[in-house]
């Protein structure tokens, strides 16, 4: 059996995306392959204890082991609460639409 994995590092944003592709021995974990691959070096905002984790769009912890093939994901926290948007949206809207009327 091969004692290597292959892995991918993924992180974007707004107007920029690094894929890492990396060979890392087998039964290292998420933080241990994401400090192999240079990308925290790169990116120094990246913080291990605030940024989420995943692995092909699921969260997982930085102790996770990975297998062959797995794309490790780092995500950005969110500007905006998405809940918080729509309300307002639909606020506007209605206020739109009181306004529309008497023609």
């Amino acid at each position: 059996m091969n004692d290597r994995i292959n892995i991918e590092v993924v992180y974007a944003l707004p107007g920029e995306q690094t894929l890492l592709k990396r060979s890392v021995p087998a039964g290292t974990t998420v933080a241990e392959a994401l400090q192999a691959s240079g990308v925290l070096a790169k990116h120094p905002e990246i913080d291990m204890d605030k940024n989420k984790l995943g692995i092909f769009g699921k969260l997982t912890k930085a102790d996770a082991v990975l297998r062959d093939k797995d794309r490790i994901e780092i995500y950005r926290p969110l500007i905006a609460d998405p809940k918080e948007v729509r309300r307002k949206r639909a606020e506007q809207g209605k206020v739109m639409k009181k306004g529309g009327g008497d023609a």
